[in-house]
Parts: C-alpha cells; sequence; structure tokens
C-alpha cells in the first residue's frame, strides 16, 4: 500500500512523507511512533487493504520469502560488491590522504599568520587552487565520510567547512576563479582564534558571559589578520559575515538575508552544519541526520532558501555519517549521498560474519529493496554494532567522485 503521513519528515524516520509500505517493520515504526490513521493512494499502490489479517503461518512464509530474495540478491552480486568494496577502500585512502595533507597545509598557515602574512596568504591559496583544480577534474562529486583518524581540532574544522563550501558552491554553479575565493574564505574563516587562549578559541565546555564576548571578538580579529595578509574584499566580507544569519539572529552586526554575500551565506551554513555535528561549548553532537532535520525544520529562517535547499539535495536526507537501519532490519552507516539520488545513499551494512575491513558496500541507488527504514543514535544500537560499524567521534568529509562514477571506473 501506497501511504502519506501528514507530518512533517521532521516528526518521523522515514526518508520521505509518501511511501509504499515494504515491510513489517515499517508497519512497527509508525505504529512506535504513535500514528492512528495514514492517507492511502490506491493509484499508487499494488495491494488494497486486506480485510482479514494473514495467518501466523502466512506471515512466516512471507518472512521466509523476503529473506531467501535478499540472500539471492547478494549472492548474485557478491563479485560486483567485491570490486565495489575495492573501489571504495581505495577512494578512502585517497581521501584520508588528501584531509591529512589539507590539515597539515592549514596548520602551516594558521600558524605562519602573524609573523609572515604574505607567505601564510601564498599557502592558503596553493592549498585551495589544489583543492579547486582536483574538484573540477573528477567530474561530478559527492562528501565521503572519513572513517580514520583525524587531526589538530581547528584544522579539521577548516577542513570540514573548506570541503562542504566547495562542493556547495560548485553545486550552486560556481565556476573554478569563484570557486577560489569561496574556498579560501572558508579555510580562513576562523582565523582569529589563533590570537585567543585555547580555552576560548575552541571551548570544550560552555563560557561566562565574558568570555563568550572574546569568543565572538574572533571574527573581528580573523577580518584584522586577513587585512594583513592583504586578501581580496569579497574573501574579507565573507569571513566578516560567517556568523550572520539571514533572520538578523547572527553576529556581529545582526545582517540580515539581502546584506549578506553569496559566499558568506554559504560559509554561515556549512559551519553551522559542522558545529552541529562537531560542536564547542560542551554541546551534545547531533548527528549528521540530526543536523540537517534540525537546520530545515528549526533553523530555516536563518539560511537562504536557495542555498539551504541546494545543500540539502547535496548532502541528502541521511549524510554521510548516519547511522540507519534498513528496511530488511540490519543496521548500516551512510558513507556516500550521491546528490542525483539524495535518498538512496551507499552505507555499509553491519555483517558480523564478515570482516570489518571486508564489509560489503551496499549502493541503494542499485538495490532499490534494500532501503532505509529509520535513522538511529548511537545509544539506540547494540555495542558489538557500534564497534563494527566504527561511527566517529568527529564527522569528517573529503570529496570524491559520486558511487556511480567509482562504479564506471572500476569497471574500466
Amino acid at each position: 500500500m501506497f501511504i502519506q503521513l501528514e507530518m512533517s519528515w521532521i516528526n518521523h524516520p522515514f526518508p520521505m512523507s509518501s511511501f509504499r509500505i515494504s515491510s513489517p517493520e515499517q508497519i512497527r515504526v509508525l505504529r512506535e511512533i504513535g500514528v492512528k490513521s495514514v492517507r492511502y493512494v490506491p493509484a499508487k499502490s499494488t495491494f488494497s487493504p486486506l480485510t482479514l489479517k494473514p495467518s501466523a503461518a502466512q506471515a512466516d512464509r512471507r518472512a521466509n520469502d523476503a529473506a531467501e530474495h535478499v540472500s539471492d540478491v547478494m549472492d548474485q552480486g557478491g563479485l560486483k560488491e567485491k570490486d565495489l568494496v575495492a573501489a571504495y577502500r581505495s577512494s578512502q585512502q585517497r581521501c584520508q590522504q588528501r584531509f591529512l595533507e589539507a590539515t597539515s597545509a592549514s596548520i602551516a598557515v594558521f600558524s605562519s599568520v602573524h609573523s609572515v602574512p604574505q607567505q601564510a596568504r601564498e599557502r592558503a591559496d596553493s592549498l585551495i587552487a589544489a583543492c579547486v583544480a582536483d574538484l573540477l577534474a573528477q567530474g561530478p562529486c559527492a562528501a565521503h565520510l572519513l572513517t580514520g583518524s583525524v587531526g589538530q581540532h581547528s584544522a579539521v574544522h577548516a577542513v570540514n567547512v573548506v570541503v562542504l563550501a566547495l562542493l556547495l558552491g560548485q553545486s550552486l554553479g560556481m565556476q573554478a576563479q569563484e570557486l577560489r575565493g569561496l574556498g579560501v574564505s572558508a579555510l580562513l574563516h576562523d582565523l582569529g582564534k589563533v590570537s585567543l587562549p585555547g580555552h576560548i578559541g575552541e571551548p570544550g565546555s560552555s563560557l561566562g558571559a565574558a568570555d563568550m564576548q572574546r569568543y565572538r571578538d574572533h571574527v573581528g580579529l580573523s577580518v584584522e589578520l586577513g587585512q594583513r595578509m592583504d586578501l581580496p574584499s569579497d574573501v574579507l566580507i565573507a569571513i566578516a559575515q560567517h556568523h550572520e544569519m539571514a533572520d538578523g539572529s547572527g553576529f556581529p552586526l545582526h545582517l540580515m538575508a539581502e546584506d549578506i554575500s553569496r559566499w558568506g551565506q554559504i560559509l554561515a551554513l556549512v559551519n553551522r552544519y559542522d558545529r552541529l555535528c562537531n560542536p564547542l561549548h560542551g554541546e551534545l553532537a547531533f548527528t549528521p541526520h540530526e543536523a540537517v532535520a534540525r537546520l530545515f525544520a528549526l533553523q530555516r529562517e536563518c539560511f537562504d532558501e536557495a542555498v539551504l535547499a541546494a545543500f540539502i539535495r547535496m548532502m541528502g536526507v541521511y549524510p554521510p555519517g548516519s547511522l540507519v537501519q534498513l528496511v530488511d532490519g540490519r543496521f548500516a552507516i551512510v558513507v556516500i549521498v550521491d546528490p542525483s539520488r539524495p535518498l538512496r545513499p551507499c552505507v555499509v551494512p553491519y555483517q558480523p560474519d564478515v570482516q570489518r575491513d571486508d564489509a560489503p558496500l551496499l549502493n541503494l541507488a542499485r538495490n532499490p529493496e534494500f532501503g532505509i527504514l529509520r535513522s538511529l543514535k548511537p545509544v539506540q544500537l547494540p555495542r558489538e554494532v557500534l564497534d563494527y560499524l566504527r561511527p566517529q567521534p568527529r564527522i569528517c568529509y573529503f570529496f570524491e567522485p559520486a558511487q556511480d562514477v567509482l562504479e564506471r571506473e572500476n569497471r574500466s
């Protein structure tokens, strides 16, 4: 039966509010979240409502048939899945290496800005030029979740913002020169924190009023250091606006939407997303799915409508790093979202009979029978599942070709 839920997707764990019921698990979840009634759409349904409940024997047969079908599909695609895992591993290694190189370069920029500001600018320009050239050379790209260890906290945040800003800028139609300016703005947006004590610049707990004001001063300090580096005015403006919000609730100037540059709008959004996933001030971290849902449902007025819509298309309802349950009951972690199929990401499912490093990569776009049932928080998963899926304490991304591109490369 095809149904419609008369509620926003923020209030339920399904990818969309309209979908065809395909498993008893979906019905169980609907009951758990308190849904009393749904709208039934006959024209899109393959069955009419049942007037009698199936017998226990019938239910068992259906469950067994479904399990056999899953096994058949996995067996038929086994060789392809192994090849895909190899391509994914190679992609992960490239992403990890490039991320570490970028964080190392950003640390060099931050550490030299006071003593040799012009050299710091040259290093920043060189890093971003290489990133943009890499991005444009690879064709359609997506954010790939990194699964290994990461480096220094402030540098990791800067590179995360660079990666997401460049991907978002590209999705909004920006070309090389504009992407380079946006990338430099993203890299240097928190530059002023190098002038603050560590417990204020990167606070691990909540701050008092005086220290919070010093924290907010990092915006002006970033602009001052940018001026010493002779950065272009549009880059300085974007840096100055990375905490401004479209509804005037941001700081330091409480600008409204029409007063914020496009680069500033992008930085404000991706900076906020990363801080929801990787928070400061002792706040609890949101899962990537929760972060996107919060931006859309509770903070929508804070961001430019077109920029937010493009970001959600790019990251999907379940961004990389989201923990999910599939319709067949298995747990999985989302690792890649192809922007052309944002509701059908690539996941690594929990499969205890397979070593984690050899775990299959399941492309839901090519296996529609394995859809996502709901998102989960880490505390909702058994310990053995968490140990297997290895969700990282920090969400980090780098860009790589979208999964279909990886599959074509693998076939070639």
